[in-house]
C-alpha cells in the first residue's frame, strides 16, 4: 500500500490482496504467469498499514465516517451514502436563518444533488473532474429527471444558488474534517519511517 494521500488510503485500507496475487487475478480467480518474483512480504505490509488507517476511520465521528466512506471507499454502502447526503443538508440548512417548509423538503434533494456533484468532481481522490451540472438549467433538469424534484429558474440566483454553494461549501468543510485525522495518521507514520 503506497500512501500518497488521505483519500487514497482511504480507498485503499479495505483492499486486501492475496499474497502473490495481483488485484485482478484475486478478482477473476486465476492466476497469470508473470516474470516477477513471487510471494513478497508485501500483503503484511499492506496490513500493518492498512490496519492504521481503518483504525483512524473507525474512531471518527459518525457522519464523518459515512462521508469518507461514501466519498472514497471501495465498495461504499447506501447507507453511507444516505448519511453523507444528511449531513450536508443538516450542516448546509444550519447557516441558513430561515426557509419555508416547502423549499426545506425540496433543499434535501438539492442537498442530495451537489453531494453527487461534489463526489463526481472528487472521484478517486484526484480532484480533477469538471462539475457536469455547473450550469443551473442543466442542473434543474437533472434534479427532475433523478428526483422529480422542479426547482423553478425565476430568481434562480435569489432562491437556491445561495444554497447550492452553501451544500458545496457544507461538503468541503465534512470532507476536511474527514480527512485531517488520516492525514493525521500518515503523517505520524512517515515521521516513525
Amino acid at each position: 500500500m503506497k500512501i500518497n494521500s488521505a483519500r487514497q488510503a482511504w480507498h485503499d485500507c479495505n483492499y486486501n490482496p492475496a499474497p502473490g496475487q495481483t488485484s485482478d487475478a484475486a478478482e477473476l480467480g486465476v492466476v497469470v504467469q508473470k516474470t516477477e518474483r513471487g510471494p513478497t512480504a508485501n500483503p503484511a505490509i499492506h496490513g500493518a498499514l492498512a490496519g492504521h488507517i481503518q483504525s483512524a476511520i473507525a474512531r471518527l465521528q459518525f457522519q464523518l465516517r459515512a462521508f469518507g466512506n461514501a466519498m472514497y471507499a471501495a465498495e461504499p454502502s447506501d447507507d453511507d451514502q444516505e448519511e453523507a447526503e444528511e449531513a450536508v443538508f443538516n450542516l448546509a440548512c444550519s447557516w441558513v436563518e430561515r426557509m419555508t417548509a416547502s423549499k426545506r423538503e425540496r433543499a434535501e434533494y438539492v442537498a442530495k444533488g451537489v453531494f453527487r456533484r461534489y463526489r463526481y468532481m472528487h472521484q478517486g481522490g484526484q480532484s480533477s473532474n469538471p462539475d457536469p451540472l455547473i450550469k443551473p438549467e442543466v442542473f434543474r433538469a437533472w434534479m427532475k429527471e433523478e428526483y422529480e424534484v422542479e426547482l423553478p429558474s425565476a430568481a434562480w440566483g435569489r432562491d437556491w444558488a445561495p444554497f447550492v454553494q452553501l451544500c458545496f461549501d457544507a461538503c468541503h468543510d465534512i470532507d476536511a474534517r474527514a480527512l485531517s485525522s488520516i492525514g493525521g495518521v500518515i503523517n505520524k507514520m512517515k515521521e516513525a519511517a
